[in-house]
């Protein structure tokens, strides 16, 4: 997966060895379930929701983990009381669709969603393969809270910068693509 990981490269700002370990693991071990190669890794839509959708799942997560720690970095340069764990929200960043790994499958030439897919969404699938591969609660909190899901309920500084960077480029996309 090191192309995966070359594009993916605000992984190298994790400064915990064995979190960035496991963001990897976490990756790579969803890609491996849910029959993905690294090839056809970069074909997958970031949402089944735009038809033909021109933005991959790959280059939506990299903006949103960028934009989220853009966001966060700026917050604290202006407010000194604003305080934000760097490792955590990096790793929820890259982290908060992997379950899109194991909700899509492509079925006769048209990505879909898989028969996991119909039952959990990527929020669940993904928060339950982050804490197997043993990730902090943390962690696993920004990929369960990141959609509609966690709007209920309390998120953390981090949640809420990738919610808002997530929510920021998928409104984005469909306003440019003029779709209402």
């Amino acid at each position: 997966m090191d192309r995966v990981w070359r594009k993916l490269d605000v992984i190298e700002k994790i400064t915990d060895d064995d979190i960035r370990k496991k963001v990897k693991k976490t990756f790579e071990e969803a890609a491996r379930r849910g029959g993905w190669t690294e090839d056809s890794i970069f074909d997958i839509p970031f949402t089944l929701l735009i038809p033909d959708c021109p933005v991959s799942l790959i280059e939506h997560t990299k903006q949103v983990a960028e934009m989220a720690l853009d966001n966060a970095e700026r917050m604290a340069a202006a407010y000194n009381f604003y305080k934000f764990d760097k490792d955590t929200l990096i790793a929820g960043g890259i982290l908060h669709d992997v379950g899109k790994l194991l909700e899509y499958k492509v079925d006769n030439g048209k990505f879909v969603k898989s028969k996991l897919g119909k039952y959990l969404r990527h929020p669940f699938s993904g928060c339950a393969i982050a804490y197997e591969m043993g990730l902090p609660p943390a962690v696993c909190h920004c990929i369960a809270v990141h959609a509609h899901e966690g709007d209920s309920g309390w998120r953390s500084i981090e949640a809420i910068a990738i919610n808002k960077a997530d929510f920021t480029n998928f409104e984005s996309i469909k306003e440019a693509l003029g779709i209402r």
